[in-house]
């Protein structure tokens, strides 16, 4: 089983509109669209997971709110900036969502973590 984070991503939601109108059409069947979304979960999980090498840092100004629950962290930060080499980005606020990589088979070695600004 793969979390569902990056449905709610520009490109998880391009494929769900795009699948909601196939499926209005009749092109599919609401079956076959849950066995793409949940392979698009795998696949965005395994890829971000294996290809990603970038890496940044961020500072926060403040910890606003944090919360454990279901093996899953969340944390609302202020005023935070990351840093990537030479480039430096400024932020209100910041949701973080930091879940174990882990499927059930141990797949992923690596955490995954979804960071939305708000």
């Amino acid at each position: 089983m793969s979390y569902q984070l990056y449905r709610n991503t520009t490109l998880g939601n391009t494929l769900q509109e795009s699948l909601d109108e196939l499926i209005q059409y009749g092109q599919i069947t609401p079956g076959l669209a849950v066995k793409v979304l949940l392979q698009f979960d795998k696949s965005i999980n395994q890829a971000l997971a294996t290809r990603i090498k970038s890496r940044l840092t961020f500072r926060a100004g403040k910890l606003n709110t944090y919360r454990f629950c279901d093996n899953v962290w969340t944390f609302m930060l202020n005023d935070v900036e990351f840093r990537e080499v030479q480039e430096v980005a400024i932020v209100d606020k910041v949701k973080i969502v930091a879940c174990d990589g882990k499927s059930m088979y141990q797949i992923f070695l690596h955490s995954q973590i979804r960071i939305q600004s708000y």
